[in-house]
Parts: structure tokens; C-alpha cells; sequence
């Protein structure tokens, strides 16, 4: 069982997407291959929980535009502890054929530094996930 959460640990994040059936895709794989499991679902939104906290992906009617800028103010990035450089390289592998593209190829899987093993990924709405293997 896991620990009970305790002040300060998150509870929850919640996605907007513009397109659920698009986001599915990539987030569903990525998400469950990492040991999360579905959680809620309803018309316009799914969930996936991992311990006690859990992860929404939902396409809002209130929803103002149509693709995520990680580079405006707001969410950059989640990031993901990967337990070994070889899930992580799999998971490299993988992921383009579920919706996600390699960022920074060319420094690739040292794009955030000499000791930091990780891998940087986007999806089709603009959604940047860090895969980071060690750093624990």
C-alpha cells in the first residue's frame, strides 16, 4: 500500500487538452507504461493514479485555445523519475510511434547537463514531458 500522502505532496494535475482522442494517445501509453493506472473517466476527461496522487487529462468546453506554449508563462513541464537509463532509452524508442517527439536530439540524453540522464519530449499539443533516470 502506498504511504498516505502528507502536506505538500501533490494531489492531483490537471491538463486541458484541445483534443482528448489526440492527447489519449501519447499520454495513455506514457502514463500506464510508467505504473499509472485509470482512475476516472468521463465524456471529456480521463484520469490516471500512481500512489496517491493522479494525473486528469480533460477537453474543457471552457477551454480558450487550441495548443499548449510551454514557453509562455504557465506549465513548462512535468517531470517523471524513470527507474534505470534503460527504460528510459526504451521509452525513447517508443514514444514517437504514441504522438511524442524527441527535443534537443542533438544533446540528447544529456540536454539538461553532463549528469543529468533525461530525455525530453513533446507531444502533438505541445505538452513537455522530462523522463530523468537517477537523480533520486
Amino acid at each position: 500500500m502506498a504511504d498516505p500522502p502528507t502536506t505538500g505532496m501533490v494531489h492531483h494535475v490537471e491538463l486541458w487538452v484541445p483534443d482528448l482522442r489526440r492527447a489519449l494517445v501519447s499520454w495513455q501509453w506514457l502514463l500506464e507504461v510508467m505504473g499509472y493506472t485509470p482512475f476516472q473517466e468521463w465524456p471529456e476527461g480521463r484520469s490516471w493514479r500512481l500512489g496517491s496522487a493522479y494525473i486528469v487529462l480533460e477537453q474543457s468546453p471552457a477551454l480558450t485555445d487550441g495548443r499548449h506554449d510551454r514557453c509562455r508563462p504557465g506549465l513548462n513541464h512535468l517531470a517523471f523519475h524513470i527507474e534505470s537509463q534503460v527504460l528510459l532509452d526504451a521509452l525513447v524508442e517508443q514514444a514517437p510511434a504514441h504522438g511524442w517527439a524527441l527535443l534537443f536530439p542533438e544533446r540528447h540524453p544529456y540536454a539538461g547537463g553532463a549528469q543529468h540522464y533525461a530525455a525530453y519530449l513533446e507531444d502533438a499539443d505541445g505538452f513537455e514531458v522530462e523522463l530523468v533516470a537517477g537523480d533520486f
